[in-house]
């Protein structure tokens, strides 16, 4: 009696102090965390609530990063959807005649966005390696087939038209190309030369056609995705440089075959010298940023929004916030943003294997390097080019693309506490 009562207590202050740690880590191959944490769902998962049920891993168990992240992405999401009422509010009364009208449908692409990052965060990462390729192939297959059926706006074949929905192939093909990449240089230096080419053959297609849409900044998010990752798997610097080289290389080649990106090059490097046409864009997102002083001129009080600004709801809504926010605003924003990077790059120091390692660091270099070149566009330090900010800017297929990547990047995290999921290295998942 006295020793189940010694043992029972022993128990209990393990599992007490295994609760109080953010990430409960594996020890002597025996798995004790695991079975720590079966004790603990088979005692509590009838006072579990009912939300708690839906999620992978009972939330006691999430590591910090994790929780962290999660709640980064619901006020990132409930946030964007206020920038958003305010940047489209007065567009949408004066063209839809109905001031809630994009705030609407961006409500229903983030109930579905939410449901892809709830099925990003409960299936292995083992499966999603395994689809990758063939949802990769596909995605490629509508990049492709946008430059035959596609519909052209703004000069871009970059949408497909079904009926009332409207896809954008080359936003959907981001999180798959992650999950890609990380299953190719994750066995970099155990695949042989001829499988190398391949993979990286698909890689250059992909960036090939989106380049002949033109969409010269999401080729360039892409290679640099891609790079970002090999770099991570230790993939030698020559080959490293070699690339870097070739990618700006087939910039400077895109640029120079078609005029408009050459205009938008050169309007970028002095707007004013056409202020009324190659250069307004980026003049009145220069005027909304300067507008916003220190402490901006308050929610909704936007002047450039009342169709001063293009593209106000998409590829200029940083201006927008800058100018209602000021530079208060917009500095806590770029805080926001290291943030993220820095939970992506935690996750991957604690990733227990290569693959979980490099899509983190994928996830993380696609959400926060998107954001970054957005700033970048509006606020003049690179040429003007359509790219939305994630989880703020109007658009279904940019919302539910980073949902996914946020999902996955959840999902590293929860498997690096290696209680749930797990990768064997040694089997070749594709």
């Amino acid at each position: 009696m006295a020793n189940r009562f010694i043992s029972g207590s022993i128990e209990k202050s393990i599992l007490r102090k295994a609760l109080r740690t953010p990430t409960i880590k594996k020890i002597d191959g025996d798995s004790l965390s695991t079975e720590i944490s079966n004790k603990y769902v088979l005692r509590n998962i009838g006072r579990s609530p009912i939300w708690g049920k839906l999620i992978p891993l009972p939330w006691q168990l999430w590591p910090a990063e994790a929780r962290l992240l999660l709640a980064l992405m619901v006020f990132w999401s409930i946030a964007g959807l206020c920038i958003l009422g305010s940047a489209s509010w007065w567009v949408a009364t004066r063209e839809m005649g109905e001031g809630s009208y994009f705030i609407k449908r961006q409500l229903m692409w983030l109930f579905t966005s939410w449901t892809i990052a709830w099925l990003a965060i409960s299936i292995n990462l083992r499966r999603w390696l395994r689809i990758s390729k063939v949802c990769l192939l596909i995605c490629l297959l509508l990049v492709g087939a946008t430059l035959i059926f596609g519909s052209n706006i703004n000069g871009a074949s970059r949408w497909l038209i079904l009926g009332p929905i409207r896809l954008q192939p080359s936003e959907l093909v981001k999180p798959f190309l992650i999950l890609q990449a990380a299953n190719l240089f994750a066995q970099w230096k155990r695949i042989k030369n001829g499988k190398k080419l391949l993979e990286l053959s698909i890689f250059g297609t992909l960036i090939l056609l989106i380049l002949k849409q033109p969409n010269l900044s999401t080729a360039a998010l892409i290679g640099i995705l891609i790079w970002m990752i090999a770099l991570s798997a230790g993939v030698s610097f020559k080959n490293l440089f070699l690339a870097a080289l070739s990618g700006v290389g087939l910039g400077v080649f895109s640029i120079t075959r078609h005029e408009y990106q050459l205009l938008r090059v050169t309007s970028f490097l002095n707007p004013w010298e056409d202020p009324h046409g190659n250069g307004y864009q980026l003049i009145q997102s220069l005027l909304a940023i300067g507008s916003g002083g220190w402490f901006g001129e308050g929610y909704g009080l936007s002047t450039q929004k009342l169709l001063y600004l293009p593209f106000l709801n998409t590829d200029f809504i940083f201006s927008v916030y800058a100018e209602e926010f000021g530079f208060a605003g917009s500095f806590m924003l770029i805080i926001f943003f290291i943030l993220i990077a820095f939970l992506g790059l935690k996750i991957s120091l604690r990733s227990q294997n290569n693959y979980s390692k490099l899509i983190s660091i994928g996830c993380s270099t696609m959400l926060i390097g998107q954001s970054i070149m957005h700033l970048a566009v509006t606020s003049g330090s690179m040429p003007t080019t359509g790219l939305p900010l994630p989880f703020i800017s109007y658009g279904g297929n940019s919302l539910l693309s980073s949902f996914l990547i946020g999902g996955l990047l959840l999902r590293c995290s929860l498997e690096s506490s290696g209680l749930i999921g797990g990768l064997k290295i040694k089997k070749k998942l594709n």
